[in-house]
């Protein structure tokens, strides 16, 4: 299990204050485990990862991997990053070009102390290339494999030192959208097969949706949310994590009060009542912006108002984008603007009407601080 306890990172600067490039940092990641860092570039996610590896110095803090201390500002503890016996996957593969696809799986074990046998390195290495699916590559040039080929010996060359921890830096932003696709499920797969505790770092919400047992979103050095990607996706904290994490569509309002029938909030908000559901506890009248996803905005051509029940109402579409196996449509409702993704049997078009019906379930209020703090 990995660790991470209150860690804080800062990098001096010639003229100013230091920048936090992390702070107060923690979570704990069980073994076997894909542990994702998600968030925008200049969040503190790679600080945070390359000081799991060594190859920064925290301010403070602890880190702890299996049992063993590798950093620790309260005992002046800092083990090396050639002794914390973790595996790094960069951003650039760093492969090496002069070499074949063996001899660059097969170089960590090389220049190793305790090297092992001509026949141990061998075995060891074919291993590991059967496993990333490179065997019958061995003796290609690496110049002449393909980037998603490139991006899975650069996890060979990880693996083949058996490492506790594997730590990924945006190992997949080099490939173009289809060979990204694929190689989530080649990593996924690999990581399961070989029961490898994970980080991961990525700013593409899709990569870590689709691999994380857990994510923890980053801003500004901080985390502001930690969950399995379900979690984070349906129970937004904030609005940055709602906003961050794929798409969504915000309505201002104020809180009416509390149904206790429905077990929900009724808001009052500028398509009209609205009730919905929220892991905070609110006042009556607190400011709150609900969070909710094009896909669970239902379309109608047929006026669902006369079948009763709660969140329903009549828009007109604006515009309709045709995706292929989806339809985003842009309604007008009110004085809002809301986007809807619908199957492509949708017959309605621009300057239809429609009726939308949202289910008080995918509806989210979350305290909307810009317009005052009023959350109980």
């Amino acid at each position: 299990m990995l660790s991470v306890r209150a860690l804080n990172t800062e990098y001096q600067t010639p003229k100013g204050p230091p920048v936090k490039a992390a702070q107060d940092v923690s979570f704990e990641v069980p073994k076997g485990k894909f542990f994702t860092l998600l968030g925008p570039s200049g969040c503190g996610k790679t600080t945070t990862l390359r000081s799991i590896a060594g190859l920064e110095k925290p301010t403070s803090g602890e880190i702890e991997a299996n049992g063993r201390i590798v950093y620790s500002s309260p005992k002046n503890l800092f083990v090396p990053p050639n002794k914390r016996n973790f595996g790094m996957v960069f951003q650039s593969y760093a492969i090496w070009p002069h070499m074949t696809v063996f001899s660059n799986a097969a170089f960590p074990l090389e220049v190793r102390k305790d090297k092992p046998s001509r026949q141990a390195i061998r075995d060891k290495v074919m291993q590991v290339l059967s496993a990333v699916q490179l065997d019958h590559l061995a003796e290609r040039e690496a110049t002449r494999l393909s980037g998603g080929q490139q991006q899975r010996l650069a996890l060979a060359r990880a693996l083949v030192m058996e490492p506790e921890i594997l730590l990924l830096d945006e190992p997949l932003s080099n490939l173009d959208a289809k060979l990204r696709e694929a190689m989530r499920f080649e990593l996924k797969r690999i990581q399961r097969e070989n029961g490898l505790t994970t980080i991961y770092v990525t700013h593409d919400q899709g990569e870590a949706l689709a691999l994380s047992h857990e994510i923890a979103v980053m801003s500004e050095g901080r985390i502001v949310q930690i969950g399995a990607p379900r979690d984070i996706y349906n129970h937004p904290r904030t609005k940055f994590v709602a906003d961050f994490i794929g798409t969504t569509n915000f309505i201002d309002g104020n809180v009416k009060g509390f149904d206790d029938k429905a077990g929900r909030y009724r808001i009052d908000t500028a398509v009209g009542d609205m009730l919905v559901q929220a892991d905070a506890r609110f006042e009556n009248g607190a400011p709150v912006s609900i969070s909710i996803r094009p896909e669970d905005i239902e379309l109608s051509e047929r006026d669902l108002q006369a079948d009763g029940g709660s969140n329903i109402y009549r828009g007109m579409i604006d515009t309709t984008v045709f995706l292929g196996d989806f339809v985003d449509v842009q309604v007008k409702v009110g004085n809002a603007m809301l986007q809807a993704r619908s199957h492509p049997s949708l017959g309605a078009g621009e300057d239809d009407a429609i009726t939308l019906r949202i289910n008080p379930d995918k509806c989210v209020a979350i305290a909307d601080e810009s317009r005052g703090r009023r959350a109980a």
